[in-house]
């Protein structure tokens, strides 16, 4: 079967919504909102505020309401082409760095909950096809890139290219495989005068400045997302789509999908029920065909996956039937932990399998629909209680912490959506009304306390432009027994 990606944007002044679809089926989405940004890979010149030697690390101030996160490990040392961690010696950090010491860090993992930033001061600047680190010496080549004969070609064009140009390293990225000498050579020769650029900025920089910003989700979308396996990226803002076109023209030349401006009437999420898809993902509970189900529960800890039957009785016997639910979960997982964005370290409570074989076949399972995440994954064999251990690299928040927080009323047990996201949701939905009901006279909006009083303070400005943009009126009203998820939009 021949795998069909489209890669979905929806952008509104709030926020940039991106959905990756294989074969109908949504597998990954992103979410980058104006207010909260990003900022895994930014660069700043920080300060050194407070050192930690029986931690062996350090807190740096990079201009953020919490200090950044600074490990040892994390530290550049220098290293060589055949020096890893394992070999090469970690001196003390208090004879690293001393409190009030300006430093130049990137962010490797945003803040998450009470968290501050990861740092590391191994600097890498990417782009469409190689990550150049100046303060490295290795030329390494995506292992996806599998052909002996590429894989020696790259690494011998970059280390004459490296020669030319100067000391540093890089790392090829898999949108390298078959792409031309002169375009990886042009690549390099940007990303040196990008670093030369920023270096001159440290100089004069005050400490908590940022010298260098990632691009924006629909960009980073482009340079980042798109394989030779997508067919088609798709953008619902006009604004945005010219703003791809001029990136892809300079920058991916090449770029293998074809760029479309989505001008429908019709939402581009609704037409492939992208926000239904949403909604079931901040559930605990994922139904397989089968019968069967998946329990999926987040912690700060950890995330735990456990399997059920449920109604599927198999046709044979029980040994049977628990295979193929464990050989279906494998799939689902995978696929969840894409579309969740679940990091860290993940639990999963296969039903217990008699078979040594189906033991393998269902965790080989499980590794190949793995194959096709973005985020680096490390599966660990079944243990004597059926469970298998297996992380996957967290960089940003999870799904569920971007469109929710804890929930007061129980607790802190569960959680629901936050203010915010509502707000946006009703945006879309006076949208969709609007193209509905053109003739209606106005739109009434019923909603909750603390939505209303949102949508009529923060959100004031956008409702405005909303507005105007539909040409219908909108008229707010709380309702005191709604919760704070409960809205309704109607033409009036």
């Amino acid at each position: 079967m021949t795998n069909c990606e489209e890669i979905l944007i929806n952008v509104t002044p709030q926020e940039t919504r991106v959905a990756i679809v294989e074969n109908g089926s949504l597998q990954e989405v992103s979410i980058e909102r104006r207010r909260n940004l990003g900022i895994v890979g930014n660069i700043y010149k920080g300060k050194v505020n407070r050192v930690l030697p029986g931690m062996e690390a350090a807190f740096v101030d990079i201009g953020l309401e919490r200090s950044g996160f600074l490990h040892v490990s994390d530290f550049d040392l220098g290293r060589g082409d055949d020096e890893t961690e394992e070999n090469v010696s970690l001196p003390p950090i208090n004879e690293l760095l001393h409190e009030g010491q300006s430093i130049l860090v990137q962010v490797v993992k945003d803040p998450i909950g009470t968290k501050g930033a990861r740092l590391t001061t191994s600097i890498s600047v990417p782009s469409r096809y190689l990550v150049y680190m100046p303060n490295a010496s290795m030329i390494g080549i995506s292992v996806k890139i599998e052909e002996d004969e590429e894989r020696e070609r790259l690494r011998c064009l970059l280390s004459d290219c490296m020669t030319e140009n100067r000391t540093g390293g890089c790392i090829v990225r898999t949108a390298a495989e078959g792409v031309e000498d002169e375009e990886l050579n042009r690549d390099i020769k940007f990303l040196c005068t990008l670093w030369d650029s920023l270096q001159e900025q440290a100089k004069t920089a005050k400490p908590g400045t940022v010298l260098h910003e990632d691009l924006p989700l629909a960009i980073r979308t482009l340079r980042d997302m798109v394989t030779h396996e997508t067919d088609v990226v798709k953008i619902d803002s006009r604004e945005t789509y010219q703003k791809m076109k001029k990136f892809a023209q300079k920058y991916i030349p090449d770029l293998p999908a074809q760029i479309e401006h989505y001008p429908g009437d019709r939402p581009l999420f609704d037409l492939y029920n992208i926000d239904d898809e949403i909604q079931r993902a901040l559930g605990r509970k994922v139904d397989l065909k089968s019968g069967g189900y998946l329990i999926i529960d987040q912690t700060e800890a950890m995330t735990t996956i456990d399997i059920n039957t449920g109604a599927f009785v198999g046709h044979h016997n029980l040994e049977e039937t628990i295979f193929k639910t464990n050989m279906e979960a494998s799939q689902a997982i995978a696929r969840q932990l894409r579309l969740r964005n679940l990091g860290g370290i993940i639990i999963i409570d296969f039903i217990d399998m008699v078979l040594e074989d189906h033991k393998r076949q269902v965790l080989k399972s499980l590794e190949k629909y793995l194959d096709k995440d973005h985020a680096k994954t490390q599966v660990c064999d079944v243990s004597p209680l059926g469970l298998v251990e297996m992380t996957r690299k967290r960089t940003r928040e999870s799904l569920e912490h971007v469109l929710c927080e804890p929930c007061v009323t129980c607790g802190g047990r569960g959680t629901h959506k936050t203010v915010e996201t509502v707000c946006y949701e009703i945006f879309r939905e006076l949208l969709r009304e609007a193209r509905v009901y053109d003739e209606a006279q106005q739109l009434l909006v019923m909603a909750n306390q603390d939505v209303i009083d949102t949508l009529l303070d923060e959100e004031a400005t956008s409702l405005a432009e909303l507005e105007t943009f539909i040409n219908i009126p909108v008229k707010l009203q709380v309702e005191s027994y709604y919760t704070q998820e409960n809205y309704d939009v109607v033409p009036v």
